[in-house]
């Protein structure tokens, strides 16, 4: 089927909201009750899955909502100031112009995402921006994109960086295109097999404007054996 919306994740994803979430965590160790991380134990976790990561913390599960919202908060002073991923702007262009159905799905809160948008002049570009409550929870929310606007799971693509967009397009069904420029690293985004892991932001548009021919192709081939 025609892919009809392209759904990005947010941090990582399109904003280079990086080194400000690892400066603010950081800030808050002591008042949480963690220790701060060092540049390399950080480089470390990258090379974790999101449920990893999770694991090695020293934070109780009781107060890791309380920090998420937090560093959201936190986050939410400095987002003005902080930039696009450099070329995702000439990206989303060119995918608005295309007319695909384009939204974000992230873990942050919306009034960060609304903010950083307009601060870049992106938010003509997209259709929708929904927030989920729980750091595992955007397979829910893009079910809930598939309803509202009426697609089947195989019109839609999810971008992100992490290993649980991954999941999250998994336990959706939809499509999934890994990037290599946010949190987590290329190695360990390939071991969770997503359907296209590229490095840069400009092979976007190529991918997606080719995965309909992709599908048909593997069909094609799958028939001929």
């Amino acid at each position: 089927m025609t892919i009809k919306a392209v759904i990005f994740d947010f941090d990582g994803t399109i904003a280079d909201t990086y080194q400000a979430i690892v400066d603010i965590t950081n800030s808050l160790a002591s008042e949480f009750g963690y220790k701060s991380l060092s540049q390399e134990e950080i480089s470390f976790l990258k090379n974790l899955s999101s449920r990893e990561i999770i694991k090695q913390s020293e934070i109780s599960l009781f107060k890791l909502p309380f920090l998420v919202k937090r560093v959201q908060k936190e986050l939410g002073n400095q987002i003005r100031e902080l930039s696009p991923i450099p070329g995702t702007p000439q990206v989303l262009q060119k995918l608005n112009n295309q007319g695909y159905i384009l939204g974000i799905v992230t873990s942050n809160i919306e009034n960060n995402v609304t903010a950083f948008l307009q601060k870049n002049h992106l938010d003509s570009y997209f259709d929708f921006i929904l927030s989920g409550t729980t750091i595992f929870g955007k397979h829910r929310i893009i079910n809930k994109v598939i309803k509202q606007y009426h697609l089947d799971s195989s019109e839609i693509i999810y971008v992100g960086d992490e290993t649980r967009d991954i999941r999250s397009a998994r336990k959706s069904n939809v499509g999934i295109i890994a990037v290599g420029w946010g949190f987590n690293s290329t190695q360990v985004l390939a071991e969770h097999n997503p359907d296209y892991l590229v490095l840069k932001p400009q092979k976007l548009v190529e991918i997606i404007n080719t995965w309909d021919q992709e599908q048909i192709n593997l069909v094609s081939a799958s028939s001929n054996q």
